[in-house]
């Protein structure tokens, strides 16, 4: 950080900030003028610490975002304390805005979506990306990618049983089907696996990826499927192979082992990693903990948890949350429903790369239905469930150090 008079200190505890949400994007439009911010790891809330300047005075002032201008003394005396090997804070360097790219369908509206949403809320730019960019290598230019929703494994969102004879099911699928014609493949389960191939790729090379809701599970199925037919004919025309089950490579997968895939294409469901069907418990009761970290020797999975509360409230989607059981070893938990054994928010390194899984559709919207009204944000702009994701878009603009651990 740069001597100067003063800083600006945008503090993210409960009490002093007006809009969390907003807050990120003007860190992010900060990172974006070339200038250095740091972020204070467990110091109210996940707070963030930069040079003074009238112009980003003014930003908060028209954004709705609340500051602080603390003298460079105060500033100083914060990142001592921040220092002390007694406290469990540590002050990352964020040094570049990362381009961010969001692998959605192209007729997909802002809302469809939490990341979009949420993005866009907080006026932080991205380009969407979707099949035929990342077949042509185009992820190569991004830091960051979401995973939109979207099936990767040719099942079409399992939404046969109920959505069979809807004008838009039967739409989408001739549009994935055309879509993989074009792009030279016989199947979209066969041209979804291509993708899926050309992302894993992406983030073993050294890139950041963020999935929410059924991106998570399907696209560790259909790695663990690669070569092998688990669609039945409703979806790609011929039989599934025998025994699929059976012919799973989960030493493929990013996150999930050991799971059984849902045959019946009459289910809304794709495996028993996802716990929708599975958990017992009331709306009113619906939360889940995010687990606390050492910010001087994990700093990354304290960044990715940055919040000012540990208690989130909980939300469904078709992938809701993750069965313990079926997540492999090496991957963190970092939000879990403990008493339910499932887990909601996870991470983990492959390659070069990190990938985060965060199940649910909408932190906001408890019970996303197709054709529900989007959310307004404006609403909720102090949203815990939210934040996770920003935290992640903000995660690839850290100064690389060596890990401790």
């Amino acid at each position: 950080m740069v001597a100067s008079a003063n800083f600006i200190l945008i503090p993210m505890d409960a009490e002093s900030q007006h809009d969390h949400l907003k807050a990120y994007g003007i860190t992010y439009w900060v990172l974006n003028k070339q200038h250095k911010v740091q972020w204070l790891l467990n110091y109210r809330g996940g707070s963030f610490l930069m040079a003074d300047d009238s112009d980003v005075r003014k930003e908060c002032t028209i954004r709705g975002v609340s500051y602080e201008v603390i003298s460079n003394a105060e500033g100083e005396s914060i990142l001592e304390e921040i220092a002390s090997p007694s406290q469990n804070m540590e002050a990352v360097i964020l040094e570049k805005a990362p381009k961010i790219a969001v692998y959605s369908p192209k007729g997909n509206l802002p809302w469809d979506d939490a990341v979009t949403m949420v993005l866009t809320y907080a006026e932080i730019p991205y380009t969407t990306v979707y099949d035929e960019e990342v077949l042509n290598n185009e992820l190569l230019m991004y830091d960051w990618l979401h995973l939109h929703h979207e099936d990767f494994t040719g099942q079409y969102g399992k939404f046969y049983g109920h959505y069979r004879a809807a004008s838009w099911y039967i739409e989408d699928k001739k549009q994935a089907e055309a879509l993989a014609t074009k792009l030279g493949y016989n199947k979209v389960s066969e041209e979804k696996l291509a993708v899926a191939l050309k992302i894993r790729d992406y983030v073993i090379g050294g890139g950041f990826m963020f999935a929410m809701c059924s991106a998570t599970d399907s696209f560790d199925i259909a790695l663990a499927a690669e070569g092998v037919d688990i669609c039945e004919p409703m979806f790609d025309g011929d039989p599934s192979a025998p025994n699929y089950q059976a012919k799973l490579d989960y030493s493929n997968t990013f996150a999930f082992t050991d799971f059984t895939l849902e045959r019946s294409p009459l289910k809304y469901e794709f495996s028993t990693i996802d716990m929708t069907t599975k958990r017992k418990i009331p709306m009113d009761l619906d939360y889940f903990t995010l687990m606390e970290f050492s910010a001087k020797w994990d700093p990354v999975p304290t960044m990715l948890c940055q919040n000012h509360t540990a208690l989130v409230k909980g939300f469904m989607g078709q992938t809701t949350s993750f069965d313990r059981s079926e997540i492999k070893p090496t991957v963190l938990i970092m939000g879990e429903n403990r008493s339910n054994g499932e887990a909601r928010y996870i991470h983990g390194v492959k390659g070069k790369g990190f990938f985060t899984f965060y199940g649910g559709h909408d932190p906001e919207d408890y019970q996303h239905k197709v054709g529900d009204p989007k959310t307004e944000l404006e609403l909720h702009p102090n949203s815990p469930g939210y934040r996770l994701i920003l935290n992640n878009v903000l995660f690839p603009a850290a100064k690389k150090k060596h890990q401790k651990t």
